[in-house]
């Protein structure tokens, strides 16, 4: 059976109402090095059941690279200032890609 070991690195998907509350926040988030970059894509159409009801609207996608040791408080920090009652927070491993940049990401994230 193959052992999975965790990611020392994520990439964390979050959805916000407006480009600039997005752009807000991804600022907040490298001032305070809980990501070491933050992608912002426009032009998200999302469709989904909120409390029993299919609603459909714009979103704005943000794409945050941060090192595992720093995600604890950069879902904490998403939760707790995030315009929406309950947040998209999805953190994908990174399994693989271009150690300088990795290495990067690590560089530019605060654990603490």
């Amino acid at each position: 059976m193959l052992k999975r070991m965790p990611a020392d690195h994520y990439l964390v998907l979050t959805t916000y109402p407006h480009e600039t509350a997005a752009r807000e926040f991804a600022g907040a988030l490298i001032d305070e090095q809980l990501a070491a970059c933050v992608n912002i894509v426009p032009g998200l159409r999302s469709i989904y059941r909120w409390k029993g009801v299919i609603e459909e609207g714009n979103e704005v996608l943000l794409l945050i690279k941060v090192a595992r040791t720093v995600y604890p408080r950069l879902e904490e920090r998403i939760r707790t200032s995030h315009p929406y009652e309950l947040p998209e927070i999805i953190a994908l491993d990174i399994a693989a890609g271009s150690s300088a940049y990795l290495a990067w990401v690590a560089e530019n994230c605060r654990a603490g």
